[in-house]
């Protein structure tokens, strides 16, 4: 007597496989990746020995070497700052302001944006620093 056999269903293997390819990638690319919106010129912060980790959230205002502004990634002109900042406070007033100066800029160009950020209520503004190396 010959019995068949019923036919193996193929296994679904092959597709876990896959899905934890796209995790591992979605995982990769949340680490590597930045999640802030970055000036259109080249920024790098003055080095401080002591400070806080800089707080998520809020608004990023970068100045450069030269005096040049971006608000949030966006280049913009001085006379557009105060009118933008408004707004966006308007939108949420318990926004905080990051003031992203590079080591270069002049204090006399970065301590006026300070001054303006609290005078249209900023409840935080935050002068983003880079620790110093260690050793």
């Amino acid at each position: 007597m010959k019995l068949n056999r019923p036919a193996r269903n193929p296994h679904s293997e092959t597709i876990i496989a896959l899905i934890d390819v796209v995790f591992f990638l979605l995982v990769f690319f949340m680490l590597i990746g930045r999640m802030d919106a970055t000036a259109p010129f080249d920024v790098r912060p003055a080095t401080a020995a002591t400070g806080r980790d800089m707080p998520a959230g809020g608004i990023t205002l970068a100045v450069s070497a030269a005096g040049d502004l971006a608000l949030d990634g966006e280049a913009i002109p001085r006379e557009g700052l105060s009118p933008a900042l408004s707004a966006l406070l308007a939108e949420n007033p318990e926004l905080r302001l990051r003031i992203n100066a590079h080591r270069a800029a002049e204090l006399r160009r970065v301590l006026p944006l300070v001054a303006e950020g609290e005078t249209l209520g900023f409840k935080d503004v935050v002068l983003v620093v880079t620790p110093e190396p260690d050793g």
